[in-house]
């Protein structure tokens, strides 16, 4: 669906010809020349469609899903695009791209066949990473949805400071609508931007707020204005995602009553707190990977009673190293059994990955097994009823990057469900 365009080859033949260090200087021009020449090309798709961009650390793909979903229980045809695949009306496939945003001529041809197939809305994950790279211009954004932020992709940023700056332009393209979650510390950083109408959401604060909330394994309870939702999303950082999207819901005309039957018929979200099952023990695969959001997981899944085992690893290729003892240090304070394997290696010894996460475990001793089929195996061949099995890192992508620029075929589902069989 998204076959490399003859100017995408044209400008990487370019690249390669520039010496690194004066590309760097020329990034910015190059990015920004590349993206308004994929706009030109498509004709600016995106000024007849309302698109709605999802920024955040975490809960994008979560977020990015429910709004779809409410918008066309409204009646209206939907395309969606971010890490859990890409959606135009009913046809629906993965992303294989190893990038949650694609690049900016493959996007602009997905707005432009959005367009062609009649869709009013498409829902965007915006990433800062994307936004770095100027894949947002040429693109008319109607609403910009904040859900929380995290430190995350220093290394490719340079900083805190510049890693949220990315994700503001969001809120600087869009200027009808804004959706906030208060909750979060950092919301003052998103609300001051102008825009026609602005809603806040969350679970202690804000218009769009929850009130009488009970969770459990099996999902969570919740009013929001006298409506009361019964979801099987599991987790407070999943009611918050839900109030997002019914928030967003709102902004087009959506009404809770209306976005209640939706919401509740929705099992699970790939790859995201989803349970494979739940009897005679729970095995989940989770895509966390922050060491807020894995510290949110194991916080949710561990029992007074039964094992939390725990199967982890981290990506390579210089990918935000500081996470890896904290996520060391989090599954040493939450997990009773720690598998540690491999994730996404890229072109780094996944042993030196694997190590820097052993500094942060203390008090456990970890187990070792590079193969993360065989890890996989191992933690729910020691599972006794009433455990719970996690495995992070991955959720539904599905490929594995190694070394030499190649990506392999992968699933942490279907390896679950061969081990259960």
């Amino acid at each position: 669906m998204f076959r490399e365009s003859l100017l995408d080859k044209i400008l990487y033949k370019i690249k390669r010809l520039i010496p690194k260090s004066v590309f760097e200087t020329a990034a910015p021009v190059y990015h920004s020349l590349l993206a308004w020449a994929g706009a030109v090309m498509y004709g600016f798709p995106s000024k007849s469609l309302t698109v709605i961009g999802v920024t955040g650390t975490k809960g994008k793909s979560t977020v990015t899903y429910l709004i779809s979903k409410i918008l066309e229980s409204n009646g209206a045809s939907v395309a969606a695009i971010g890490s859990l695949g890409y959606k135009i009306r009913d046809k629906e496939w993965p992303n294989t791209l190893k990038m949650t945003m694609p690049g900016r001529s493959k996007l602009q041809k997905f707005l432009s066949q959005a367009k062609k197939a009649g869709c009013k809305y498409v829902v965007l994950e915006v990433t800062s990473e994307g936004i770095k790279q100027k894949r947002h211009l040429g693109i008319t954004f109607d609403c910009a949805v904040f859900t929380n932020l995290h430190k995350e992709h220093i290394e490719s940023h340079g900083s805190f400071e510049k890693y949220y700056e990315a994700k503001q332009e969001l809120f600087k393209a869009a200027k009808n609508i804004h959706v906030i979650n208060s909750d979060d510390p950092n919301f003052e950083l998103f609300s001051e931007f102008p825009s026609r109408k602005t809603i806040f959401y969350g679970i202690n604060t804000g218009e769009m707020k929850a009130a009488n909330i009970k969770t459990s394994d099996n999902g969570s309870e919740f009013d929001v204005y006298g409506t009361q939702f019964k979801t099987s999303l599991a987790g407070e950082f999943n009611i918050l995602n839900c109030l997002a999207a019914l928030a967003t819901g709102a902004m087009y005309g959506v009404e809770l009553p209306a976005a209640k039957p939706i919401l509740e018929s929705i099992r699970s979200i790939s790859g995201r707190m989803e349970f494979i099952q739940h009897e005679p023990f729970s095995v989940v695969v989770d895509y966390a990977h922050t060491p807020d959001s894995l510290e949110v997981v194991y916080r949710s899944l561990k029992k007074e009673s039964g094992k939390l085992i725990c199967v982890l690893g981290a990506a390579g290729g210089g990918r935000d190293k500081w996470k890896r003892p904290e996520f060391g240090k989090i599954a040493d304070q939450y997990c009773d059994e720690i598998v540690l394997t491999n994730e996404d290696p890229y072109n780094e010894d996944p042993n030196n990955i694997i190590d820097e996460i052993a500094t942060g475990i203390i008090r456990k001793q970890p187990i070792r097994i590079m193969d993360r089929k065989g890890a996989i195996k191992k933690a729910i061949s020691d599972a006794q009823p009433g455990d719970t099995v996690i495995i992070t890192g991955k959720g539904s992508e599905p490929s594995m990057a190694i070394a030499g620029n190649k990506k392999i075929p992968w699933s942490d589902k279907k390896i679950v469900e061969e081990a259960l069989s």
